[in-house]
């Protein structure tokens, strides 16, 4: 991991999600096949990508399939979804939104309704690993927001079924209309539809390249969470910080794929050598020792600063995902920091805290977009609609003004819609 010393420009973004032009093209032709030829297609592109020759009527799962999924998941891991459910909804409930109106002496009525979205769906990764806290983090506030329709698209392991963990989560929060399809065609199929798969209003949820390019592909006919790229942390700490945990956090999101970005921030050298050791003893004893390496070597970095506050620059210059301060009092600096999806106070609240189980969302702005984004949440899953009532006393006194502002801009009809009511009255 190398050690370099600050300059004024730092820049660890990573220009990974636009695709090869081979790419895009396989996405485009997958959603117009999607379009044209609806589950068909879908049976099709299941057979090349996951080896699966199914059914249209297989593509659901079915009550049995979900039934036996909790013979396969142990009661602890079933515990520790319960519980991170709890943390999760007790978070989420406090970020809904009112309807609220405000009523003016002349009787004008203003105010914005919040409606949920009428149906969503979540998309869950699948291939080598499985993500129930992907699911958690999606379908939670959807419900909250009040979304009535909710689905869930997956891509079927070999064996024709989605993981047992994946099964046993989504039924935890009550969600059992899943379909066993994945890539850019499950994108297609929530967007435009098929004879088995409802559309829906909105996507969310993250996947590989081919995911992420048709959800960019489908914007606008539906709404989508957020184009994410490869997951970043950055640890902003002091001398007085532990080496061990420092190495340890920046490993958790290193093995997630090669172009992961780790990034330690600190004024103290003696830290960051330790750290730089840290992590290469800790690297050697990793399952996924491979990724993580490549992740280190190519977008880890030590930043040396001249003291915290030029530090605080730093993170606010890459505008980190994942943030965290393991300071000696880390609370003072919180008012300084601007930019960063998820904030991480303290030498005990790890990343993988807020990844699993504290109830913040961990569906958060990647590469840089945290200077102008915000993580998924139930305002996310719902629409804001403007709600206007004048009364003739409340009209009369404002029309003047209103037929001069559309003449200023040249549009007439608009000062005459104005005009003719007040004609009306004389």
């Amino acid at each position: 991991m190398k050690i370099v010393n600050f300059h004024e420009n730092v820049n660890v973004k990573r220009d990974v999600d636009s695709g090869t032009k081979e790419q895009q093209n396989s996405v485009l032709t997958i959603i117009k096949n999607v379009q044209e030829q609806g589950d068909q297609a879908l049976l099709q592109y299941t057979k090349k990508h996951d080896g699966v020759d199914f059914q249209a009527s297989e593509l659901r799962v079915s009550e049995e399939e979900i039934k036996q999924a909790y013979h396969e998941v142990n009661s602890e891991a079933i515990e520790a979804i319960r519980l991170a459910i709890v943390n999760i909804r007790d978070y989420h409930e406090r970020q809904v939104n009112q309807s609220w109106m405000t009523t003016k002496e002349d009787g004008t009525i203003l105010g914005q309704k919040m409606t949920p979205l009428d149906s969503v769906g979540t998309y869950v990764p699948g291939g080598k690993a499985a993500y129930p806290s992907s699911i958690l983090m999606n379908i939670i506030p959807a419900q909250i927001a009040g979304v009535k329709k909710i689905i869930m698209t997956s891509p079927p392991l070999s064996n024709g079924k989605l993981a047992a963990v994946v099964l046993v989560t989504a039924n935890e929060l009550g969600i059992t209309d899943i379909y066993k399809v994945g890539g850019a065609q499950a994108i297609a199929a929530l967007a435009y539809g098929t004879e088995t798969i409802p559309k829906v209003d909105k996507i969310t949820g993250p996947g590989n390249i081919y995911v992420a390019l048709a959800k960019r592909a489908v914007f606008g006919t539906v709404d989508i969470d957020m184009i994410a790229g490869p997951s970043e942390i950055v640890i902003l700490a002091d001398e007085q910080a532990n080496p061990r945990f420092i190495a340890a956090d920046l490993l958790s999101q290193a093995e997630h794929d090669e172009l992961a970005s780790a990034v330690l921030v600190t004024p103290s050298e003696k830290l960051a050598k330790a750290v730089q050791e840290e992590v290469e003893e800790q690297l050697s004893r990793l399952p996924r020792k491979e990724i993580a390496s490549q992740s280190i070597e190519s977008y880890g970095r030590i930043y040396v600063v001249a003291d915290i506050l030029e530090g605080i620059h730093v993170v606010n210059q890459i505008a980190p995902e994942h943030l965290e301060v393991m300071t000696k009092d880390p609370l003072r600096l919180l008012g300084k920091i601007r930019h960063a999806g998820a904030i991480f106070l303290g030498e005990y609240s790890s990343e993988p805290v807020g990844d699993y189980f504290a109830g913040p969302n961990h569906i958060l702005p990647t590469n840089g977009t945290a200077r102008f984004s915000s993580p998924l949440s139930v305002e996310d899953f719902m629409k804001k609609s403007s709600v206007i009532f004048y009364t003739k006393e409340a009209f009369d006194h404002q029309a003047k003004h209103i037929s001069t502002l559309a003449r200023l801009e040249g549009l007439e009809a608009h000062a005459r819609a104005i005009d003719i009511r007040l004609e009306e009255q004389s």
